[in-house]
């Protein structure tokens, strides 16, 4: 039973997995999308979004704790000038997984995963509308001068007294 054992080995051993997720999340930050198994995509997902999180806020320690996961400086420094200045105001969820079905060896199911800002077909149009897009709301009427006020209680004294009127035609009479 895998009881309190959340680690999906994916079949490796301990520094195999480790040397295969610093190779995706270089790839990822490298190429904004790559091409994996499935499981091998929520694995990365589960390891590289702590990482993207701690390149908002650009100091030698969270550098330094990056360049610890992924061992590549010039991946460090694209996650910290290129990719963080686009994801600093969204709260997490930088990564998207597209499941693109099975592989035709093996059968494994395979997925595309891609940071979400940099792809420019989505972004494009959801930037351009919430630029724009303000909230909608009805407008206040003007209060007019006392005059038109009266001929307001005029039009509506008048539509009651119909009504009035129309209910009582209306009514069974006894027999």
């Amino acid at each position: 039973m895998r009881h309190r054992n959340k680690v999906n080995s994916l079949g490796r051993t301990h520094s195999h997995r480790k040397a295969l997720k610093e190779n995706l999340a270089i790839a990822l930050i490298e190429h904004k999308r790559i091409k994996t198994t499935l499981a091998k995509a929520k694995v990365l997902r589960r390891f590289i979004e702590p990482i993207i999180t701690r390149s908002k806020n650009d100091t030698t320690h969270n550098r330094r704790m990056a360049f610890r996961s992924l061992n590549d400086k010039y991946s460090v420094t694209e996650l910290f000038t290129e990719i963080a200045p686009k994801v600093a105001d969204r709260p997490g969820g930088y990564t998207r997984i597209f499941k693109t079905g099975f592989r035709y060896g093996d059968g494994a199911e395979t997925a595309i995963i891609e940071l979400v800002d940099f792809n420019e077909e989505y972004t494009a149009g959801s930037s351009e509308d919430s630029s724009k897009k303000s909230t909608r709301r009805r407008r206040k009427k003007k209060k007019d001068t006392a005059a038109p006020a009266a001929e307001k209680q005029e039009i509506v004294e008048e539509t009651v007294e119909e009504v009035v009127e129309d209910t009582t035609e209306n009514t069974p009479t006894e027999e």
